[in-house]
């Protein structure tokens, strides 16, 4: 497995991560976002911040409902709640009228560092 990046200084995945540790993982940092006082995202949320920042742009409502695999509603819904939390804002494609691009914040771009930050931080507190 290749390393975990994000400045672990060295210190690499395990050959086999176990089941046991990601869950771990995931619960220490989910209880971690869940104390920090921020706005609390849902997974489908999650899912798209993470998309719209790990990908190349353009992003479109069109374009994340097929790459996360739900229908535009779905995306809309979501896109509200990211927009009051002023993670992701949507601005009409200037091309193309109809169509509205999902861009990045200067809020939502420091949230998606601190979660990464979280999840070094915590990795490396996991057991071997």
């Amino acid at each position: 497995m290749p390393p975990l990046s994000g400045g672990c200084q060295g210190r690499h995945m395990p050959v086999e991560f176990r089941p046991s540790q990601a869950l771990r993982l995931w619960r220490d940092v989910t209880s971690d976002l869940v104390r920090d006082g921020r706005p609390g995202l849902s997974p489908r949320q999650m899912a798209l911040l993470l998309t719209v920042y790990l990908e190349p742009p353009p992003h479109t409502v069109k374009s994340l409902a097929g790459r996360l695999g739900v229908t535009k509603p779905v995306i809309t819904r979501a896109l509200d709640a990211m927009a009051r939390a002023r993670f992701l804002e949507r601005k009409r494609d200037a091309d193309d009228r109809r169509s509205v691009l999902v861009q990045r914040t200067v809020e939502g771009a420091l949230a998606v560092e601190r979660l990464g930050d979280a999840i070094v931080a915590r990795y490396r507190e996991l057991p071997l």
